[in-house]
C-alpha cells in the first residue's frame, strides 16, 4: 500500500474527490489515504489555508490528490495552489488535453499536452504600488527554471512517444526575459534530435490553436502563457470539467482537477467528477500503477461515449454519484 495525501478542498471538492476515491477503490488501487485540510475549509476550522502540517504530509508521502480550493479576490489568503507550487518546488504544471467521444465540440482529433513552468514569471508575486497612481509587477525569468522546464517537456515527450515540442513566447517584444526562455529551450532541444522543436509567438499560438489545434503535440510555456493556453486548450475539448492536471517537482507531485470550487453548486450532488477521476488516473501512472490508471481512463471514456448518466454540464440529468457508479460499473468489464 502507498500512503497518499488527500485534500478534499472547497466547494464541490469533497464531492468530486469522493467520486474519484470510489473509482480508485473499485480499481483496487493500492492506496492508503492521509486526509489533510487546505483552503477555505481549513480557515473555517481556525487553521491556516495551507499549514506546515499539510506540506509535511505531502513531502513525506511524495504524492497528493487535491480537490479545488477557493482563493479570495484581492484580500484574504494567498492562492493555495501557488503556495503549494512554490513551497514544494512543483516547477512543472502538466495538462493533457484530449478529445473525448461523447462530448460534442468543434474538434475531434485533439491530443496535446501543455507543459507550463510553475515557479516564476509574473506569478513570482514580485510587485509593489507606486504611490496611489500605479502598480508594478516584475517578470522574473531565470536560466535555471527555463532549462529545467524545457528538459521536463522533452523528457516527457520522449517517454510518451510524442514527436514535437513547441515553445510559446513573446520574445519579439520581451527580448531579454522571453529571449532567455527561448535560449534555454534551444540548448535543451539540441540534446533531443529525435523530437521536432519549433517556436510560436503567444498571440499567433492562440490563433493557431483555434484554427488547427490537431497539429500540436507538446506545448512548452512560461508561467503566464501556460496558464492562459491551458484553459484555452481545455475549451477545445469540452471545458475545464473534463481535463486533468498535475503539478510535478523532484520526488513530489500534486494531482488535481484544474477547474474551480464552484460554490454555487456545492452540496447539490450535480458536479462533474470527470477531471478529478482523470487526475487520479494520472496519479496512478506516476505511482507506477499504469495499468490501473489506463483501466480507469477506459471505463470513464466508455461512460462518456455511452451518454448515460451524464451530469448537467454535459447535457444530462444525472447526479455526481450516478455518474460515478456508471464508471465503476464499466471497470468490471474493462481489460
Amino acid at each position: 500500500m502507498r500512503k497518499v495525501t488527500l485534500i478534499p478542498g472547497d466547494g464541490i471538492g469533497p464531492e468530486i474527490v469522493g467520486a474519484a476515491v470510489k473509482v480508485l477503490e473499485a480499481a483496487r488501487a493500492p492506496i492508503e489515504w492521509e486526509i489533510a485540510d487546505a483552503g477555505i475549509s481549513a480557515v473555517k476550522k481556525g487553521k491556516p489555508a495551507l499549514s506546515d502540517e499539510v506540506l509535511d504530509s505531502i513531502r513525506k508521502n511524495g504524492v497528493c490528490l487535491k480537490g479545488p480550493t477557493e482563493t479570495p479576490v484581492i484580500s484574504g489568503h494567498r492562492s493555495v495552489n501557488v503556495a503549494l507550487r512554490q513551497e514544494l518546488g512543483l516547477y512543472a504544471n502538466l495538462r493533457p488535453v484530449k478529445s473525448i467521444k461523447g462530448i460534442k465540440t468543434r474538434y475531434e482529433r485533439i491530443d496535446l499536452v501543455v507543459v507550463r513552468e510553475n515557479t516564476e514569471d509574473l506569478y513570482a508575486g514580485i510587485e509593489h504600488k507606486i504611490g496611489n497612481v500605479a502598480a508594478e509587477s516584475v517578470k522574473l525569468i531565470t536560466a535555471e527554471a527555463s532549462s529545467r522546464i524545457a528538459k521536463f517537456a522533452f523528457e516527457y515527450a520522449r517517454k510518451e512517444g510524442r514527436k514535437k515540442v513547441t515553445a510559446v513566447h513573446k520574445a519579439n517584444i520581451m527580448k531579454l526575459s522571453d529571449g532567455l526562455f527561448l535560449e534555454c529551450a534551444r540548448k535543451v532541444a539540441a540534446d533531443y534530435p529525435d523530437i521536432v522543436y519549433e517556436e510560436v509567438i503567444i498571440d499567433n499560438m492562440c490563433m493557431q490553436l483555434v484554427r488547427n489545434p490537431e497539429k500540436y503535440d507538446v506545448l512548452l510555456c512560461p508561467n503566464l502563457y501556460g496558464d492562459i493556453i491551458s484553459d484555452l486548450c481545455a475549451g477545445l475539448v469540452g471545458g475545464l470539467g473534463v481535463v486533468p492536471g498535475a503539478n510535478v517537482g523532484d520526488g513530489v507531485a500534486v494531482f488535481e482537477a484544474v477547474h474551480g470550487s464552484a460554490p454555487d453548486i456545492a452540496g447539490k450532488n450535480v458536479a462533474n467528477p470527470t477531471a478529478m477521476i482523470l487526475s487520479a488516473a494520472m496519479m496512478l501512472k506516476y505511482m507506477g500503477e499504469g495499468k490501473k490508471g489506463e483501466r480507469i481512463e477506459k471505463a470513464l471514456y466508455e461512460a462518456l461515449e455511452a451518454g448515460e448518466n451524464l451530469t448537467p454540464d454535459l447535457g444530462g440529468k444525472a447526479t455526481t454519484d450516478e455518474f460515478c457508479e456508471s464508471v465503476i460499473k464499466r471497470l468490471e468489464t474493462v481489460v
